[in-house]
């Protein structure tokens, strides 16, 4: 039997440190992109675009197509699980998310207990047509929101500064909040699980507002669920890679680690170098940490940036990456200029 080629992005979860790391960024499919925001005036709204697979999967492809990342991320959002959960989520131009908040203890009673799949299986669809169109050497990414961040949203039906009203609920009411991470522990597994099957070779859990919670519900309200999911998702598929992105936890790193069991973590520019070679890259591969506004900067300050993380990382097992989205006013040449930086 011939061998399959391998893909360097899965290698580094699997444990092998590549001399060249692999390269992918978060958000690479977006409005920095000329040929992202013609598909998407096409579509129409936001989750237009996310729930129609060709389109899905054409914008999926094109930063593989321009760049030739190592790996592929789905076109999604987090907050599809939701819409699949009955509530309504919406996207305002210019202002974000707007969901029907569930806000008290009685609002939560009337979260369904299990989504409608039947939603979702345009995302599946979309990883189908991604993964045939793919180069066998490039990965492609399976995502969710972490449950932590999810319920922020749908308790406050917006983002906040601080996401306040979803700390306050789980201070006050930590049985309906329990209750609402219980439906997105159950449900994201569930998703993760269809997105391997649809040809998902890893997956990221995204916590972005993990960073905005104190030790205790830290270790309540993200790790634990987060642990939940993982092993769940490897009760059925026990090989399955994933990587955790709790933003801002930092010196809970090491504790999330050992206790979630994911295959890697990623990091964002905040993170002190000496500390996450030694308690955390000593254990996991990771992945990041280029702050995403140095790549607007460019010139030789992204040079410097780009060196600093393959110093830092560089001997160990390394996915280079930015430490957040790439923002919509971001170069493309900058993004070509960090590629040939970190490929030599």
């Amino acid at each position: 039997m011939p061998q399959s080629p391998t893909k360097p992005f899965i290698d580094v979860l699997s444990g092998q440190r590549q001399a060249i790391p692999p390269v992918w960024m978060m958000r690479q499919a977006g409005r920095y992109l000329p040929e992202y925001r013609e598909v998407r005036a096409k579509a129409g709204g936001f989750l237009d675009l996310c729930f129609n697979p060709e389109l899905a999967a054409e914008v999926t492809l094109q930063p593989i197509r321009r760049f030739g990342f190592d790996a592929a991320i789905i076109f999604s959002d987090i907050l599809v699980l939701p819409c699949a959960l009955g509530r309504s989520v919406r996207f305002e131009v210019g202002e974000g998310p707007r969901l029907e908040p569930l806000d008290d203890p009685g609002k939560v009673a009337t979260l369904a207990p299990r989504a409608d799949f039947t939603k979702l299986e345009p995302v599946l669809e979309a990883l189908r047509i991604v993964r045939k169109a793919l180069d066998p050497r490039v990965a492609l990414i399976g995502f969710c929101g972490a449950p932590w961040t999810v319920a922020t949203y749908m308790i406050a039906g917006q983002g906040t500064p601080d996401q306040a009203p979803a700390r306050m609920m789980a201070y006050r009411h930590p049985e309906a909040f329990a209750k609402i991470i219980d439906v997105l522990v159950d449900n994201s597994i569930e998703y993760l699980l269809a997105q391997l099957a649809a040809g998902a070779n890893a997956l990221q859990i995204f916590d972005t507002w993990a960073g905005v919670l104190p030790a205790a519900e830290f270790a309540r309200w993200s790790v634990e669920p987060t642990r939940r999911i993982v092993a769940g998702v490897r009760a059925k598929v026990p090989e399955a890679k994933i990587i955790g992105f709790p933003r801002g936890a930092s010196a809970q790193l090491p504790g999330y680690v050992e206790a979630t069991g994911v295959n890697a973590v990623s990091i964002d520019w905040t993170a002190e170098p000496a500390f996450i070679r030694e308690r955390v890259q000593s254990k996991v591969a990771v992945q990041g940490n280029l702050d995403p506004l140095v790549l607007i900067s460019g010139g030789a300050a992204l040079d410097r940036a780009v060196d600093d993380v393959l110093a830092d990382f560089g001997q160990g097992r390394l996915i280079f990456n930015l430490g957040h989205g790439i923002q919509p006013e971001t170069p493309i040449a900058h993004v070509e200029q960090m590629l040939k930086r970190v490929r030599g």
